[in-house]
């Protein structure tokens, strides 16, 4: 489960910057907080709104690529490659570009999640596609335990724990590959699988890129099949069953509608956009509910019902069908979903570039009002956020003030 995400100088990001999956202390869909440990709840859910340019996107790019800089080696060398494919496609690792000084500074990023029994920090540092610092240290969930150094790298000098010595971990490692890979790669260690299988674990898909979507298998495991029918059935959409042709490397989906005529059968092509991306998103949605996962979804609201997205958002804010934890961080225009009905406030977060084309973000528990309080949680958010009450969207602005 992810805790934090910090990331400094990467792309619209010159800063250092913290995203927060843990929970403030709200009183507002406290029953729908993930549970880890006596005093830590996390966020199911997390929003970013912005306009376009503002660097919402930039913010999943920037955890992708993270996840994809430790994994993409795994997978590769594992003659698995499509296992997770939009981890491969991520975008490379580019340094803020408006700046005299940031090309020559590394880009950093950092995780606090929890894996097994215990909580882990990694941080790693990169400049010009060569690692020039990385740390793991861990901390297991009992009362009283203290953090501890998994290992820790500075340029070429890498020094490890008792646990790693114990290993006979050899500290020899290309410049460019990052040393939990090299040891996810070589080793047989508990810590490592562990946190190795968290990052495994995160999906990414990028919905403002079609090949994105069609990369996207259509899966035909009974269970989730089953899961998915009972997802359509309450949404009121009408397909009662499906099933799939395969022909070698390609496969065609035929969905079942049942009329007071009769039972018909059409083709996948046939059915509209927004029913063809659900049958594609389920899918990832099934997986990361039912195996806790963490999916990442850029533009999850294109070409999708407000409803349906809001049906899709309230799966991982369920505890009878989110029971292992599982946690959905997304990017969207749709703010008819912008509501205190919808979301708690920390779960709502705002990107925006300053003039010196730098992107910040914040939560809308962060903001305050005029009398210097917390924005109430009876507050119409996406009404407010149009007012440019939340910090101003020039492009939505102009709009509403255009016939003036």
């Amino acid at each position: 489960m992810l805790c934090q995400f910090t990331f400094k100088n990467f792309k619209s990001y010159r800063d250092e910057t913290v995203f927060d999956f843990q929970a403030a202390k709200l009183d507002e869909f406290s029953d729908s907080l993930i549970h880890a440990g006596a005093s830590r709840s996390l966020l199911p859910v997390s929003v970013i709104y912005g306009p376009n340019g503002g660097g919402k996107s930039n913010v999943i790019d920037a955890l992708s690529s993270l996840i994809a800089l430790v994994m993409r080696p795994v997978i590769e060398l594992s003659n698995r490659p499509d296992e997770n494919p939009g981890m491969l496609n991520t975008h490379k690792i580019r340094p803020f570009a408006f700046s005299e000084t940031s090309k020559d500074e590394p880009t950093e990023f950092s995780v606090f999640f929890i894996a097994g029994d215990s909580e882990y920090r990694y941080f790693i540092s990169i400049l010009s596609g060569r690692i020039v610092a990385e740390e793991l240290w861990r901390r297991k969930s009992a009362k009283g335990s203290r953090t501890v150094m998994v290992f820790r790298r500075e340029g070429e000098k890498i020094s490890l724990s008792p646990l790693l010595r114990k290993n006979h971990v050899n500290t020899n490692v290309n410049p460019e590959l990052s040393f939990l890979s090299f040891l996810a790669i070589n080793y047989r260690i508990d810590v490592i699988s562990d946190v190795a299988g968290w990052f495994r674990r995160c999906i990414y898909i990028n919905y403002s890129s079609p090949l994105s979507e069609l990369s996207i298998p259509v899966v035909s495991d009974e269970q989730i099949k089953k899961k998915m029918l009972d997802f359509f059935r309450d949404m009121d959409i009408s397909i009662t069953d499906y099933r799939i042709e395969q022909y070698g490397s390609t496969s065609d989906v035929y969905t079942q509608h049942s009329t007071p005529d009769g039972t018909y059968e059409i083709n996948m092509e046939q059915e509209s956009q927004g029913t063809q991306k659900m049958f594609k998103c389920l899918p990832i949605v099934t997986l990361s509910l039912s195996e806790g996962r963490l999916l990442l979804a850029d533009e999850l609201d294109a070409k999708l019902h407000p409803k349906l997205l809001r049906y899709i958002i309230g799966l991982y804010k369920n505890p009878a069908v989110n029971k292992k934890g599982a946690q959905l961080m997304f990017t969207s225009h749709d703010l008819t979903t912008m509501t205190a009905e919808v979301f708690r406030r920390d779960e709502i977060w705002f990107a925006s570039k300053d003039n010196t084309q730098s992107s910040t973000i914040y939560s809308l528990y962060d903001l305050k009002n005029e009398n210097n309080n917390h924005i109430p949680a009876d507050s119409e958010y996406n009404l407010e956020y149009l007012e440019g009450r939340y910090g101003a969207d020039p492009y939505l602005r102009q709009m509403m003030n255009w016939e003036e």
